[in-house]
């Protein structure tokens, strides 16, 4: 009686048990009488046997004509062979297809990166690409369980809103029932109402930013793990963003250790073990402009200025207290110094860059609405925002951790496109 199973249980079975197995066929090679099939499933790839004299006829010839990536159900017996990958191959008596390929599959060794993009549901059959979806999944399934152990409420945000959180020049216009919308930048603002009532909230969901930048870091569409918390100044939201990237990388080493073996990356919780290194944007000027980066004081770092930055450090490190003039009216200036603020962005190690961004909101009613003036904006725009400050408002802090940034750095993927499913971008909506 043959049980099915997948690929990565079949290896675990006994040498002579008998199993089907359920799959797609990858590759083929023939060798005169027999036939060698790489069929993979959701759990790996695996050799298949198919022996003339062995196998039936019919499924033999089966094996013959079939096309790659046909769907294919294998019936027959494991054996254990060092030449196998994984050292196990399936000994097949019958094949049969379920739906075949109806022509010959496009994606192949040699294949430029724009085909692979515009054939992306194709490509994403690739093992590899598959490898880093799991990882992709364990990434956010870790942080959930964290946040949640820690006291963190998720909840579920807009995506359409009336206006800007990070900037106007970023945000994409909707045509809203005859209304002007925009699709969210961030979910900070609604959080910060939910604090009124859940005090520690989190979402995990897309953010959308009409950036023209061509980097390897950028993308138009991300997934954006985005914290609220009462009752917590800045430094307090630092030592959260902490343990919460040392949770993931903790994690990620244990419940990813297959799929990174699979990418040849090896991943040591000790790279995000706090505290981190912490500088201000003073400092971190001045190690620019002793690279000799042409920079000075209030303007923003890019993604080249980070690059350069973050090279100095070999585990991820905070920036904090930016010149008020950088940043989003919402920033807490900071008391001591009110030109600049009490925010905080963590920057990957190795080149990679921000990773997260965050700091103190502003809770005072009056100050609020001083700098949404002091920006340019029209306080009517935000009337609901700043009325959270007319009742009971509490310091307060979040963050936002880009999802496809942290795999971009932790895989050492060599364009941020390879963290997602379906990579949106100033060029590329298809598929």
């Amino acid at each position: 009686m043959y049980k099915t199973f997948y690929i990565k249980d079949v290896l675990q079975c006994r040498e002579g048990s008998e199993v089907e197995l359920i799959g797609w066929v990858r590759s083929k090679r023939r060798h005169g009488k027999l036939i060698f099939i790489d069929l993979r499933d959701s759990t790996g790839v695996m050799q298949v046997a198919v022996k003339q004299g062995i196998a039936d006829e019919s499924s033999f010839v089966k094996a013959l004509e079939v096309g790659l990536e046909s769907a294919i159900k294998v019936r027959g017996v494991v054996k254990r062979d060092p030449r196998a990958p994984e050292g196990v191959e399936l000994h097949c008596n019958r094949l049969e297809i379920l739906s075949e390929s109806l022509d010959d599959f496009p994606i192949r060794k040699g294949v430029g990166l724009k085909f692979l993009l515009d054939n992306r549901h194709l490509h994403l059959r690739s093992p590899k690409v598959t490898t880093i979806m799991k990882i992709r999944a364990n990434l956010m399934d870790i942080a959930r369980r964290w946040l949640k152990e820690n006291g963190f409420i998720e909840v579920n945000c807009p995506t359409f809103i009336t206006a800007a959180v990070e900037g106007g020049a970023t945000l994409f216009k909707v045509d809203y029932f005859g209304r002007v919308a925009y699709l969210t930048q961030s979910v900070q603002f609604y959080q910060e109402a939910a604090i009124y009532s859940l005090e520690k909230v989190y979402s995990l969901q897309p953010s959308f930013r009409a950036e023209l930048s061509r980097t390897r870091r950028h993308l138009t569409e991300f997934w954006h793990l985005e914290v609220e918390m009462a009752y917590a100044e800045l430094n307090d939201i630092m030592k959260v963003i902490e343990e919460l990237i040392y949770a993931i990388v903790n994690g990620l080493s244990r419940e990813s250790e297959k799929e990174l073996r699979d990418l040849g990356r090896v991943v040591k919780p000790e790279i995000a073990e706090p505290p981190y290194p912490k500088i201000r944007y003073s400092e971190a000027l001045d190690i620019l402009q002793q690279k000799g980066v042409n920079i000075s004081w209030g303007d923003d770092f890019g993604a080249d200025e980070e690059r350069i930055l973050s090279k100095e450090f070999e585990k991820p490190f905070f920036v904090t207290h930016y010149p008020r003039e950088t940043k989003a009216f919402y920033h807490m200036p900071d008391p001591g110094n009110p030109s600049v603020c009490l925010n905080a962005d963590l920057l990957a190690p190795g080149g990679y860059g921000e990773i997260v961004g965050g700091g103190q909101r502003i809770h005072d009613y009056n100050l609020l609405v001083e700098r949404i003036k002091e920006n340019g904006l029209n306080v009517e725009d935000y009337k609901w925002y700043v009325d959270l400050r007319r009742y009971g408002s509490v310091p307060h802090s979040g963050f936002g951790l880009g999802i496809e940034r942290m795999l971009w750095w932790l895989l050492q993927l060599p364009h941020i496109r390879s963290a997602c499913l379906f990579p949106r971008t100033p060029t590329r909506v298809y598929p």
